[in-house]
């Protein structure tokens, strides 16, 4: 029996565990320390976040929180920690994208990527119209994957704080945070990234960092909160300049990259 733990009941999880079954594991259970809930997608939650290194299985971190994840990884063994690859294909995120961020960018990644697997590569940053997926398409990806220009569309249940905050978004409007803790954020600037930024300058503790930006996220997706929370955007929302349906968006995108790349054999 493959045995797998999955430490964070949620959203992160569920992806995991789905991507665990593709690769054999088949059995799987939870870790959460939140008590009130009692399976994730099925499977059991059978203990707290603790308990992760104690269990006779491999372990991975199913959490989306950098400082968290870090702190449960850091009490668990090396040899019990595991990482998964979708066996189907992978995702190529270039430093451009919103949210969580590498240093390499799409243009030097997603070859790379495509060089050393044998499975279909999803090319993703700095990706807004079909210029940008024409490209991805001649690095050797196989699909786009698409983020903040969708977040500004009809149908997406951001606060609609938010998606203003992306149409009116400058080519200058885009920050990078967490780089001296060694997790990275892009979202655009406002008075959160300012005061991170400033008390990186200064040498703050990750505690303090951390702190600033708890709930961060909730506070512009949910609240509309676009000066103190965090409303992470890809550089590519210099380039989005109305909200759209999804429908409209799709449309558009096929349009201008048939005209670029239509019938050149890249995906026909």
């Amino acid at each position: 029996m493959k045995k797998l733990v999955i430490i964070g009941a949620s959203g992160h999880g569920k992806v995991v565990a789905d991507i665990a079954i593709k690769n054999g594991y088949n059995k799987i259970i939870f870790l959460d320390d939140d008590e009130s809930i009692h399976e994730c997608g099925g499977y059991p939650i059978v203990g707290k976040s603790s308990e992760g290194g104690t269990i006779d299985a491999d372990v991975i971190i199913g959490i989306g929180n950098a400082g968290a994840r870090k702190r449960i990884q850091e009490s668990i063994p090396d040899e019990k920690l595991v990482t998964l690859i979708h066996p189907d294909a992978v995702v190529a995120e270039g430093c451009e994208s919103g949210g969580h961020i590498g240093e390499n960018t799409t243009m030097v990644l997603v070859p790379q990527i495509v060089d050393a697997v044998k499975i279909p590569v999803i090319a993703a940053g700095g990706i807004a119209d079909g210029r940008g997926i024409a490209a991805a398409f001649m690095l050797g990806a196989k699909a786009v994957q698409m983020g903040t220009h969708f977040v500004a569309t009809e149908e997406s249940i951001v606060h609609e704080n938010y998606k203003n905050a992306i149409i009116k978004a400058k080519d200058i409007d885009s920050r990078v945070t967490g780089r001296g803790t060694g997790h990275p954020v892009r979202a655009l600037r406002n008075q959160m990234t300012k005061k991170y930024l400033d008390l990186e300058k200064n040498g703050a503790s990750f505690e303090e960092l951390e702190h600033l930006t708890l709930g961060g996220l909730r506070k512009a997706v949910v609240d509309g909160d676009v000066t103190n929370g965090s409303v992470m955007a890809g550089q590519s929302a210099a380039m989005v300049k109305e909200i759209m349906s999804c429908k409209d968006l799709i449309q558009k995108l096929v349009s201008e990259t048939d005209a670029l790349i239509g019938g050149k054999g890249f995906y026909e």
